[in-house]
C-alpha cells in the first residue's frame, strides 16, 4: 500500500511538472486542447520564448515528466506481478493511483492553480476574463465522469492485462 501511495505522489508531481513545462516554457496552444472552449478561443499564439532556451527546457521537462509517469505505472505493474497480485489487488492499486491523481487534478489544478492562484492567467493574461469570478474550474462534469467511470474501467483493464502476465 505504501508503494501505491508513493507511485500516486510520483504521478501527481510529474503531471505538475508537465503542466508547468507546457504552460510556462513551451507555450504552444496545441497543448491546451483540454482547456474549456471559452479559454481556448481567447489564447494568442506565442512566438517569443519566455527566455532564450525556454522551449527546449520545457520539452526536456515534458519528456522527463512523461517518462516518470510511465515509469511509475510500470513499477506498479511489475511489483504486483512479482508479488503475485490478484485481479482485485491490481484493480485497487491502479484505481487508487488514478483516483488520487484525479482528486489532485480537481483540487490543485482546477481550483487552486486556475481559480485561486491564477497560474495559467499569469502566462496567458488574455484568458483571464473567461476565468474571472469562477469558484471552481470549468469541467466538473467531465472530471467526475473520469473519476467515477473511466478511471475504474481503465483500472480494470490494466488489472486484467497484468493478471495475464
Amino acid at each position: 500500500m505504501l508503494l501505491t501511495i508513493f507511485l500516486a505522489v510520483v504521478c501527481c508531481s510529474s503531471v505538475t511538472a508537465l503542466l508547468v513545462a507546457a504552460v510556462a516554457f513551451v507555450q504552444k496552444n496545441e497543448f491546451f486542447s483540454s482547456a474549456p472552449k471559452e479559454v481556448r478561443e481567447l489564447l494568442k499564439p506565442r512566438q517569443k520564448e519566455l527566455f532564450r532556451g525556454a522551449r527546449a527546457f520545457g520539452w526536456i521537462m515534458m519528456v522527463l515528466s512523461a517518462t516518470s509517469i510511465l515509469g511509475a505505472l510500470v513499477v506498479a505493474a511489475w511489483d504486483g506481478i512479482r508479488s503475485g497480485y490478484s485481479f482485485a489487488q491490481f484493480f485497487l492499486r491502479f484505481a487508487l493511483i488514478l483516483a488520487i491523481y484525479k482528486i489532485y487534478d480537481m483540487v490543485f489544478f482546477d481550483w487552486f492553480l486556475l481559480c485561486k492562484f491564477g497560474f495559467f492567467q499569469h502566462y496567458f493574461p488574455e484568458a483571464a476574463p473567461a476565468v474571472k469570478d469562477r469558484r471552481y474550474g470549468f469541467n466538473l462534469k467531465s472530471q467526475l465522469l473520469k473519476l467515477l467511470v473511466i478511471f475504474p474501467a481503465v483500472s480494470a483493464l490494466a488489472a486484467w492485462i497484468c493478471t495475464l502476465l
